[in-house]
């Protein structure tokens, strides 16, 4: 991820957690739409920012012909070693990066490709300025970002549940980054300051969370999320509270067995002139 705030904190046990939980229960459904997505663009060259753990370069990896060059950067190597350890079925470049000031040339690739790593870039117009610098003429931009929070149930009822842990003027991280992004007026400003002129088109997607118990969302938000630094700020128990009261509100939405929620999510996709 590609923050000043949020790159410390994709760190420590962080990764694994989000590769083990987080990634199948919230991620999985959209890096296939969007590989897919990707694939349809018929790209040569192609650019990753925020890869995270890997998951949607796994994706690119298994849709994209051979000979197509996929380049996956994260600002957080942590990251990036996860995503190495998990690996592909066929080599891609792997690179830390920081999304805004890319180590790439002018118009080096076609594609540039981004799963919910816009909302953690603090300068999001330098960003989209980057983004636009590297790609060729025509070259595509396509990214996704989470819509609101009440809008993805899961952790929509993992913040309530622990929402009581904290002061009532607290900004939960939840809301603040991740779900703190999905204004289309807001995006296509960004993008226009930051050099795609021409206005992008910006798709709702719907999808679902599925998980084998109710306590898997708990822990994947709880404790794969910077979240959990905001908990274990609160006192040496409280990630396990917050993690057991997350796990008992998700059961008594969604039941004591498998479970499964709406997900929802912005695609973005504009283009270079």
């Amino acid at each position: 991820m590609s923050s000043a705030e949020s790159s410390p904190l994709f760190a420590g046990s962080i990764p694994q957690f989000y590769a083990q939980y987080l990634v199948p229960i919230l991620f999985e459904p959209y890096a296939a739409d969007l590989a897919a997505r990707v694939a349809g663009l018929r790209p040569t060259r192609v650019l990753e920012l925020a890869a995270g753990t890997g998951v949607v370069t796994r994706h690119l990896a298994q849709v994209l012909p051979h000979e197509v060059t996929i380049v996956a950067t994260d600002l957080s190597q942590a990251m990036l070693d996860q995503a190495a350890a998990t690996g592909t079925v066929r080599p891609v470049e792997w690179c830390q990066a920081d999304a805004q000031d890319l180590p790439f040339p002018d118009q080096a690739f076609d594609v540039v490709v981004c799963q919910f790593g816009v909302m953690f870039f603090p300068d999001k117009v330098r960003a989209f300025a980057e983004a636009r610098r590297v790609l060729r003429p025509h070259g595509q931009f396509i990214f996704n970002v989470w819509d609101r929070i009440e809008e993805n149930e899961f952790t929509d009822t993992v913040l309530q549940a622990v929402r009581p842990l904290f002061s009532s003027d607290w900004s939960p991280f939840l809301t603040r980054i991740p779900h703190g992004y999905c204004d289309v007026s807001i995006i296509q400003e960004a993008l226009a300051l930051g050099g795609f002129t021409r206005p992008a088109a910006i798709t709702t997607v719907t999808a679902r969370s599925r998980a084998d118990a109710p306590h898997l969302p708990a822990m994947a938000l709880c404790q794969g999320t910077p979240m959990r630094s905001e908990l274990e700020a609160r006192g040496p128990e409280t990630l396990q509270v917050a993690t057991e009261w997350a796990s008992e509100a998700m059961a008594a939405r969604f039941g004591t067995g498998a479970v499964e929620g709406q997900l929802q999510a912005l695609v973005v996709l504009t283009a270079a002139r």
